[in-house]
């Protein structure tokens, strides 16, 4: 159990250290001032000042912080002149706007990297041109046609089949009925299952239409890195997806399915049960999920501030700045409350047999 909770938390430092050594970096090198970079959260454990920006160390052992000088308090009369050359607020919104998104780009990249590892290691995928039997559950349809490990389909009831895709479309629409499927040089009739048991599938089988090939040594950090990338963005994708299911089950009064600390902890345990590869592997994909959530137009998000870059113009300055706190600081409940009730809800599926919990639950419906 210690030893996933020492994973866990190293798991989520790395994640937000890096989201915050991108505004470190960008910041630096436009010219604006860090007042503090700070590894974990305060209270302070250790300080020291270098080059005008204090590197700390806090109690807190999550991420870090950057404090940027400007981005909080804008009342250009309380700075100096060489303040004002270096506070955030006194920036042009190209360079303002290209250090909020710092962050979110180191995370995706983290994502890409841990993925072209993955890929480095096990192998590039590449198109069979056909689906391959990858396992036979017994009892099933396929074992007890003769379909064995190994064997390719490239056709069923006369129809090419070289994507899963296409063999999942023709194996549903055709459940209950006798057909035919060509493996190899010989062919195979059996009957897909209307209602399979759970996980088994209408045939009972494992499929796939990719192989892992390994290329010249010097070749796979290069491949790797592309195929890393393209899941990276697959990866985005999907994320954007989900948030756009969770918001339409959210209207319709649906509690959409998500995981907070407790399930992120609970997958982030699993995947280091799995091996090095496996967490790494699960690393890319909180990552990415960091850097596409960040992205979203919501106040005490990177996003939210980026909207009030293009829109705080619009707004006299003091007013902007208490608009801009007070949105923050309803974004920030926000987010709090939403993190306290998809904790309730992974607890709840966790602790479901704990009476105590059960009673608590019902209190709160």
């Amino acid at each position: 159990m210690l030893a996933n909770v020492i994973v866990f938390i190293i798991v989520l430092s790395i994640l937000i250290f890096i989201h915050e050594l991108g505004h470190f970096i960008a910041a630096k090198k436009s010219g604006i001032k860090v007042e503090e970079f700070g590894f974990g959260y305060p209270p302070r454990i250790w300080g020291k000042k270098v080059g005008g920006t204090v590197y700390s160390v806090n109690l807190i052992p999550f991420g870090g912080f950057v404090r940027l000088l400007g981005q909080e308090r804008r009342e250009k009369e309380k700075y100096s002149p060489s303040e004002l050359r270096q506070a955030f607020f006194n920036k042009s919104k190209k360079t303002r706007s290209l250090v909020l998104l710092a962050g979110i780009f180191n995370n995706f990249l983290l994502g890409v990297l841990c993925f072209s590892v993955i890929y480095s290691k096990l192998g590039i995928p590449r198109k069979l041109g056909a689906v391959e039997i990858v396992e036979v559950l017994s009892g099933g349809p396929a074992a007890e046609a003769g379909l064995q490990a190994g064997e390719q389909i490239t056709a069923i009831q006369g129809q090419e089949t070289v994507s899963i895709a296409e063999f999942t479309d023709l194996i549903e629409a055709n459940q209950g009925q006798e057909i035919s499927l060509q493996a190899g040089e010989k062919e195979l009739t059996l009957i897909p299952r209307k209602n399979p048991p759970p996980e088994e599938g209408s045939l009972g089988v494992i499929i796939t239409d990719t192989e892992l090939v390994f290329y010249p040594w010097w070749q796979m950090p290069f491949l790797g890195a592309w195929e890393g990338l393209k899941e990276a963005f697959g990866w985005s994708l999907m994320v954007l997806e989900g948030i756009c299911l969770s918001l339409r089950q959210l209207f319709a009064g649906v509690v959409p399915e998500v995981a907070g600390p407790v399930g992120i902890f609970q997958l982030t345990a699993g995947a280091a049960e799995q091996g090095l590869l496996s967490l790494i592997q699960f690393v890319g994909i909180l990552s990415v999920n960091l850097a596409v959530l960040n992205l979203l137009p919501l106040p005490a998000l990177d996003g939210g501030h980026l909207v009030f870059v293009f829109v705080g113009d619009l707004l006299e300055e003091k007013r902007r700045e208490k608009v801009e706190h007070i949105i923050n600081l309803v974004g920030f409940v926000f987010l709090l409350s939403l993190m306290v009730l998809v904790t309730i809800s992974d607890l709840s599926r966790l602790w479901q047999g704990w009476s105590l919990f059960n009673l608590f639950r019902r209190w709160f419906s």
